[in-house]
């Protein structure tokens, strides 16, 4: 088969690629292994997608991107979050903004942004092959085209690779476009995951499983730069039988940038509305209507049922102490550990069950300005593929759009001067 782009890869960065290039009178093919496109957008934002994060100033957007933000700085600056919102707007999806800025479908659909970017594609006369790339075609530094798995040979000038990163593997991101890109003689920045759930060393996270906390605070404390608080949130947690996850806890994970066990600790406000002194005399004041009654007892309209138990123990006072024998300094004591629940991470859960995957193809070896490589003429990079990653929020996704429409972009100015020429 023969076309003047081959996009590798249906997810959000492939998607958008493939439907700009179209649209801008390319000849395109979009190679997706799957049967079904943009797996992964299916499950963002626990079904719900959070397609972007209405971020209006460029600057500020980059600082959302803890890896490689200033190589972006084109591809932003082409697409903000304001042209997502409208690019999907115009085409039928009305869209709703939450806290943080998190922009959503007002369906609460994942569906439905992976429909209209189907549609997108497949309206401006994209050809969509179902089948797994499995080497680049090159001659004499010069993309020509792919060849697949099953022998097929795709010829083409143009070549996106936008194959995702190793997170989520059952979606299909396996790490392909790492050896495509090695065949062209990029670098692979080694890979880690990013807004992962986090692995405790406490054994009560065990205990806790399951258990989801609301309106809470957090601090994470770097141990090995004098106890630096490196990330604060507030939002939902969860307990796991491993440790902790929840959206405040992937947020923090991306901060925590050279894991070792024990370096670093997330600090649980589990009352941040409330001071010391107002916790204090909250207790005080359930204390005073459970008089008689055990410790153990008088915390159930403090606390989760499920958490009593492990702060009892946590506070060193004896769960069958009467209320009445509680001093004023166990109580002070009390209040402390609530607002300073501590849980000392040991490490990162497999990259595998991350959202977003950390490392990839250098962006030294990438034009921002047009995402080609600077290694094959012809070769374009888009998306999580290539070694930037953004906090939870919306930005991941944003940067697969920016870098597609880039890419995309790019392909097609390319394409209408060699025919001027």
């Amino acid at each position: 088969m023969k076309a003047e782009l081959v996009v590798i890869g249906a997810g959000a960065a492939g998607l958008m690629a493939a439907g700009t290039a179209a649209e801008n009178g390319v000849d395109t093919i979009l190679l997706e292994r799957n049967e079904r496109p943009a797996r992964k957008v299916m499950i963002t934002g626990k079904g719900r997608c959070n397609v972007t994060n209405d971020c209006r100033s460029l600057q500020e957007l980059i600082t959302f991107v803890p890896v490689n933000g200033r190589f972006l700085y084109s591809a932003f600056s082409n697409f903000m979050p304001a042209d997502t919102i409208d690019f999907f707007e115009s085409r039928g999806v009305p869209l709703k903004r939450e806290r943080g800025n998190r922009v959503f479908p007002v369906s609460d659909k994942a569906s439905d942004i992976v429909d209209c970017l189907v549609s997108y594609a497949a309206k401006n006369g994209v050809r969509t092959v179902n089948a797994k790339a499995a080497e680049l075609i090159i001659e004499n530094g010069c993309v020509k085209g792919v060849k697949a798995q099953d022998g097929t040979v795709f010829n083409a000038e143009k070549v996106v690779v936008a194959t995702g990163g190793v997170s989520y593997p059952q979606t299909g991101s396996t790490g392909d476009g790492y050896i495509l890109a090695k065949q062209a003689g990029h670098g692979i920045v080694p890979v880690r995951p990013s807004l992962v759930p986090l692995e405790a060393h406490e054994g009560f996270c065990t205990d806790l499983m399951g258990l989801s906390l609301r309106n809470i605070a957090i601090k994470v404390f770097d141990t090995k730069k004098n106890n630096k608080i490196i990330y604060e949130d507030f939002g939902e947690m969860l307990f796991t039988h491993f440790g902790v996850s929840g959206p405040v806890i992937l947020s923090a994970s991306s901060h925590m940038r050279e894991m070792e066990r024990g370096r670093y600790k997330i600090s649980i406000d589990l009352k941040p509305a409330l001071s010391e002194e107002q916790l204090d005399t909250r207790i005080l004041r359930d204390f005073s209507e459970n008089i008689n009654r055990n410790f153990i007892n008088a915390l159930n309209s403090l606390l989760p049922k499920k958490l009593v138990p492990v702060i009892v123990k946590l506070s060193k006072i004896p769960m069958a102490a009467k209320v009445n024998q509680i001093t004023k300094e166990q109580r002070r004591n009390l209040a402390v550990l609530l607002k300073n629940f501590t849980v000392t991470i040991t490490d990162y859960r497999p990259v595998e069950e991350a959202i977003v995957t950390s490392g990839g193809v250098d962006t030294k070896q990438i034009n921002p300005k047009t995402m080609q490589s600077k290694l094959t003429e012809g070769l374009y990079f888009a998306g999580e593929v290539i070694d930037v990653d953004a906090y939870t929020g919306g930005f991941n996704l944003q940067i697969a759009f920016s870098t597609g429409r880039l890419a995309a972009q790019s392909v097609a100015a390319a394409l209408e001067k060699g025919e001027a020429l």
